[in-house]
């Protein structure tokens, strides 16, 4: 037998930390909205907003 684990390969930048926040049903409505036109999920969309505003805050 091979001694390979099964599941899901480890991550390079492993997400290990949570944060919650509470917004109401308008931004909630945003988020969303935001998650499904890209394709994507409500956490990755809050990672690229930090990132967008961290990358503002440098210039």
């Amino acid at each position: 037998m091979s001694s390979k684990k099964m599941g899901r390969p480890k991550s390079d930048n492993p997400k290990s930390k949570t944060i919650e926040i509470r917004v109401d049903e308008e931004i909630l409505s945003k988020l969303d909205a935001a998650a499904e036109k890209l394709n994507t999920n409500r956490s990755a969309i809050v990672r690229k907003g930090i990132e967008k505003i961290y990358e503002e805050l440098q210039k």
